[in-house]
């Protein structure tokens, strides 16, 4: 997931245990999300994660979810 979030200026800025905490800069303010680094994400963590990115990026999430998995 951090290396999909990539395209949309996300880094890395630290790990706590197995969880990621990843910035962007893209906009006037910065954002902040934490995920887990698990192989396999529960779905509502996903869902969680997609609602947090698509709301700072002011897009739909559905658009999102279509430029991350192609779908």
């Amino acid at each position: 997931m951090a290396s999909l979030l990539r395209r949309y200026g996300y880094e890395v800025t630290r790990q706590t245990g197995s969880h990621l905490r990843l910035t962007s800069r893209l906009k006037e303010r910065e954002h902040h999300i934490s995920i887990p680094r698990h192989r396999t994400l529960k779905v509502g963590t996903l869902s969680s994660i997609i609602a947090d990115v698509a709301g700072y990026l002011q897009i739909d999430r559905q658009t999102l979810v279509q430029e991350l998995f192609g779908r």
